[in-house]
């Protein structure tokens, strides 16, 4: 480290987790279960685990009780399969739905309050895109704690972790992946509170980060989605899999931007335009309003495009209605307990006499890391990283193609991580010693440049031309010219980012210090995100060109996108895994390149 940076005494772990959410906490849990003489260190740049991003999970986990007389876990792998546009991988949805009421027994088992019927059953919703038998009717599938599930994850998950012996680093941040060879042997962090750097010598590592949704201007994801892992594994030379599938939540509170979840539409919500008629009908005649999410938000973009919308007065933005005022006081109350409070908390209206005002809102990146089926990371050949694992929404394995239908995301997090957590059990019993000589360089010169630059310019400003620029050119609808200038306007951003000097130089909670490394995370996942888009001439899923409207077969695969140096994008393939299809049987059929209308 150079003689400006206070370095820190070395940590050695056996296990190393990156980020704190559901997935690393349900991977943790099951390694110390397993195995309880692991050491295993777990790191945030929050204050407290329970801060992170998994709270804020509203709707439920979608799964198929075995006992269910009317539902079948095929039907279930079907809607994502359906859902994700033809582009989820079939042997990761299989694995993790037929793995799904196994967790949620762990999860109830371990303390987690499932909401229950009078009759004491599960209660259960109805979420966009899951049927029964093939798309014939809707299907109660989601299980729910009332409308906190996420939160309800995250107490049963950090509170078996700590239990068990986990050790938390809190407000910091990994700043760098070491290796040893090929093999991934701990990370370079950055320790807030104390301003000095550290070596973290780890076995096995984990990156669980979470999403990159502060990319866009408005979005659903809390503010410290920056898309850091998704930078960590590229500036190390690994890819980032469909960077381009970015999904957008039709229902974003105007203004804060919040999600109103899906749960509001399953218990009766009705969106409506500025005439106050039901629109969705004439955009997917048999699922209406709970059509998967791409086909809702694009719905109502285009109502908003053809005049139908209404201006907010205090946001200056365009949205439509979502009208609750005839649900009863039970399920307002009870049920959509908070959604209904942030309605009145963040925008001062009453849903139950008021209408509320929704427009599509960033939510998730079906992108990430790519993956085996166990949370093992590959590189651009396909070849796992030794030592080295991803989970949770920065990972790819992929479940969701390009769109992931509601109640998945959730279920996919305490699936993989409980694979990966088994994974790592089997590869602690033969990893090599966690040694490294590597010092941190590219953090040094990274760090150094942050507090040596002269420039006067606004980190704010230009975090904010970013996120205008991404939501304008790389949004809902994209077409080449906007594309073309969201790449050029990114490499201007980047070199002002560069130039621009720190009011603050040093070291002990800078938070500006932490932002200006945030913001070169968001640059990074912002030009993949834009460059990918601009690569895959077609329209599927969540990623819509307005140019090219129709999906093609010839983009049947995953998108694989390395940049060692910023704006030198390469691009590789892997091959959309068709399983369920080539095993044959008698619903192989379904499972095929469908044609995908609600």
């Amino acid at each position: 480290m150079n003689r400006i940076f206070k370095k820190g005494p070395d940590f050695y772990c056996d296990l190393l987790i990156i980020g704190t959410g559901g997935a690393g906490l349900r991977c943790a849990t099951e390694v110390l279960e397993k195995r309880p003489e692991t050491s295993v260190m777990a790191l945030t740049k929050v204050s407290h685990p329970q801060k992170s991003h998994t709270s804020t999970a509203q709707g439920g986990l979608a799964v198929v009780d075995p006992r269910d007389p009317v539902d079948k876990n095929i039907f279930h792998m079907f809607d994502t399969w359906k859902g994700s546009d033809c582009t989820a991988d079939q042997n990761i949805i299989k694995k993790i739905i037929e793995s799904s009421w196994e967790q949620i027994l762990w999860l109830e088992n371990r303390g987690m309050h499932f909401s229950r019927d009078i009759e004491g059953k599960l209660s259960k919703r109805t979420f966009g895109g899951h049927t029964l038998n093939f798309g014939e009717s809707l299907a109660y599938r989601a299980v729910f704690e009332a409308d906190r599930t996420g939160k309800g994850i995250m107490d049963t998950t950090w509170g078996e972790a700590l239990k068990r012996g986990i050790r938390f680093l809190t407000q910091s941040i990994a700043t760098e992946l070491l290796f040893t060879g090929n093999q991934c042997v701990g990370s370079v962090v950055f320790k807030q509170k104390e301003g000095e750097f550290i070596r973290i010598l780890s076995k096995a590592t984990i990156i669980a980060t979470g999403g990159c949704g502060q990319v866009f201007k408005v979005t659903t994801n809390c503010r410290q989605n920056t898309g850091d892992g998704l930078a960590l594994a590229l500036q190390a030379g690994l890819p980032v899999m469909d960077p381009e599938a970015v999904q957008f939540h039709p229902t974003g509170i105007v203004g804060p931007g919040i999600l109103a979840s899906e749960a509001l539409r399953s218990e009766g919500g009705v969106l409506r335009n500025k005439d106050l008629k039901p629109f969705m009908e004439r955009y997917a005649p048999k699922m209406k309003d709970l059509a998967p999410r791409d086909l809702v938000s694009r719905a109502i973009e285009t109502e908003i495009r053809q005049g139908r919308g209404v201006l907010n007065p205090d946001h200056g933005i365009y949205h439509v209605w979502i009208d609750l005022r005839h649900l009863s006081e039970y399920v307002l109350d009870m049920k959509l307990g908070e959604i209904s409070h942030f309605f009145n908390k963040f925008v001062n209206i009453n849903p139950k006499e008021e209408l509320c005002p929704v427009c599509p809102s960033n939510h998730y990146h079906m992108g990430g890391i790519p993956t085996t089926e166990f949370g093992e990371v590959q590189n651009g050949s396909q070849d796992t990283v030794p030592g080295l694992f991803a989970i949770g929404e920065c990972a790819a394995a992929s479940f969701h193609g390009f769109n992931r239908l509601a109640a998945n995301s959730i279920l996919e997090l305490i699936t993989m991580g409980k694979f990966a957590g088994e994974r790592v059990l089997e590869y602690l019993k033969e990893a090599p010693a966690e040694t490294s000589k590597a010092e941190g360089e590219h953090t040094l010169s990274l760090f150094s440049g942050y507090l040596e630059a002269q420039g006067r310019d606004s980190l704010g400003r230009i975090r904010e031309a970013m996120q205008t620029m991404m939501t304008g050119k790389a949004g809902v609808f994209r077409t080449e010219a906007g594309l073309l200038e969201a790449v050029e306007g990114l490499k201007e951003l980047k070199d002002r980012a560069a130039k621009t000097a720190l009011s603050t130089r040093g070291l002990i909670m800078n938070q500006e210090l932490v932002r200006r490394w945030e913001l070169d995370n968001l640059l990074t996942v912002s030009m993949v995100i834009a460059c990918a888009a601009l690569n895959r001439r077609e329209s599927r899923g969540a990623h819509y060109r307005e140019d090219f409207p129709e999906r093609k077969n010839e983009y049947n695969y995953h998108t694989l996108t390395t940049m060692e140096e910023s704006g030198r994008i390469e691009f590789g393939k892997r091959p959309v895994d068709m399983s369920i299809l080539e095993a044959g049987g008698g619903h192989a059929q379904k499972f095929g390149m469908i044609k995908r209308e609600y």
